[in-house]
């Protein structure tokens, strides 16, 4: 695709070589609710890789129930691999010498999701995900970079050679976080938003050529972007230039359309209504800029505000997005813990099938059983033009044993780009300030240039953003409260 195939001369290696009979990966957030379930499905039904998952949580409780879970999957007759589970009390037994690193946790789930979500829309600020961007998203980041920093220093002591695999979101962030720590790592950030993005390609293939579904794995996508904001300016199926064809798609088949909030409620799905995508923002941000977001819309509308905007909810309500309640997010935590003893019970039947993650295709490549080709989130060294350098983009690379190539994505069209650069530039000011000891009136200075943000007045973006230090308090103690002279100024926080 154009001059995307030419590859970088910097590529993350490792001299340390994987034993596929063999394999140690230390899972750091082995308690996870419902990551670990899609691991423990995927080891075994793989047919190449062996060994054994180290689970570390600082819930060990929520590990050794995974642990259980992970040994219970394999003892069932269609598993085909030999791994074996073990929750362990130390970070450390789990990283030393580990050939791979798993980090999947959430920090912790039960205050911090609640006042993510919860304060902001007091500022009229409706967030959908709070996950990524916006006042949400920044406190998420300011909390999860110290933890990421102890775990940077952790691998660069105990496992300098492993290949991380981070799934934790922020995913900009904290991959940004592992490398501004310890730059020599093997780190990177994946994340499953731009599978659907082909998935939604392949669909229109199959309206549009009148064929069957093809697999995902036969769209080929050029990326470029940041994590839940990629977008894709080429896209190809069976020599088929596909950019075109959604073009005509959208005229041809009544794609386009307005929802209505009760009709979202009643849509019948297996999760809450709120997770649902209807793909509408994604439909009207390629008809204004000529090229195809690549991530849900609920993570859309939080980059791109104009959808955020007007008589909430019902103006976000008619692209097809509903917020997500804190409610469900925190019921959920605990629903997905009763549902792993279900299974092990006998009380919920248990599928043991392919979940559409690609983590034991990248060990397989990285040990030396295949090559592959897919997206990755990494420190920029040219492969996305136009931004800066070191900043975590997401373009395309290419796995192979013990080295992955980031390929050169080229670049955007500048609205496009303007967006983009935002929220790389915001996203490079948490991370400046955290470095720079902690400074919190330089990190306020990314949360106040923040589109969600830029709403607000100045003096009123101050107020939300004291808010949430205040109420997440606890969980901010690395950075330097005391000394903020923008916290000072608000009544909204009190030093505890």
């Amino acid at each position: 695709m154009s001059d995307t195939s030419a590859q970088q001369e910097r590529q993350l290696t490792s001299d340390a070589p994987v034993d596929p009979d063999n394999v140690k990966i230390g899972y750091i957030g082995g308690g996870s609710r419902l990551w670990a379930r899609n691991l423990a499905k995927e080891l075994a039904l793989d047919e190449t890789l062996s060994g054994e998952v180290v689970l570390y949580d600082t819930d060990y409780e929520s590990a050794q129930r995974n642990e259980e879970f992970g040994n219970w999957v394999q003892d069932r007759e269609d598993a085909v691999s030999d791994w074996t589970y073990r929750a362990v009390e130390s970070r450390e037994e789990a990283l030393t010498d580990a050939d791979f690193v798993i980090l999947s946790t959430q920090y912790p789930p039960t205050e911090s999701m609640k006042y993510d979500l919860e304060i902001p829309p007091e500022y009229g600020i409706d967030q959908a995900v709070a996950i990524t961007s916006g006042p949400g998203g920044i406190m998420r980041a300011m909390r999860t970079i110290p933890v990421y920093r102890d775990i940077a220093a952790s691998i660069r002591e105990h496992c300098p050679d492993a290949w991380v695999l981070n799934y934790t979101n922020p995913v900009t962030y904290v991959t940004r976080t592992l490398y501004e720590e310890y730059p020599d790592i093997n780190a990177l950030g994946l994340c499953h938003e731009v599978f659907h993005a082909q998935e939604l390609l392949a669909d229109i293939v199959s309206d549009q050529f009148d064929v069957p579904k093809p697999s995902r794995d036969d769209i080929e996508v050029n990326v470029k972007g940041v994590n839940h904001f990629t977008w894709v300016d080429e896209a190809r199926w069976n020599g088929h230039e596909l950019l075109p064809v959604v073009e005509r798609y959208l005229e041809e088949s009544g794609a386009v359309r307005e929802y209505s909030r009760a009709e979202l409620e009643d849509a019948d799905h297996s999760m809450h209504p709120g997770f649902q995508d209807n793909n509408q923002v994604t439909y009207e941000l390629f008809k204004r800029f000529g090229v195809l977001p690549a991530a849900g819309d609920r993570h859309l509308v939080e980059f791109a505000t104009w959808f955020l905007q007007g008589d909430m909810p019902e103006a976000l309500n008619r692209w097809g997005v509903l917020r997500t309640p804190s409610s469900y997010r925190l019921d959920r935590w605990d629903d997905e813990a009763d549902t792993v003893r279900q299974f092990m019970d006998g009380d919920k039947e248990f599928d043991l099938s392919e979940t559409g993650e690609v983590i034991t295709d990248l060990m397989e490549a990285l040990s030396g059983l295949s090559d592959m080709r897919t997206h990755v989130n990494l420190p920029n060294e040219g492969q996305m033009r136009d931004v800066p350098e070191d900043a975590v983009v997401e373009t395309n690379a290419v796995v192979t044993q013990n080295n992955v190539r980031p390929i050169v994505s080229g670049t955007l069209p500048r609205p496009v780009r303007t967006q983009v650069t935002q929220q790389i530039d915001n996203q490079e000011t948490i991370i400046e300030a955290a470095f720079d000891g902690y400074d919190v009136d330089y990190a306020f200075q990314g949360f106040l240039n923040d589109p969600q943000v830029k709403t607000l007045q100045t003096e009123t973006a101050a107020d939300l953003f004291a808010e949430m230090c205040n109420a997440l308090q606890p969980l901010l103690d690395d950075w330097q409260l005391a000394d903020s002279e923008t916290l000072a100024e608000s009544d909204k926080f009190e030093l505890e």
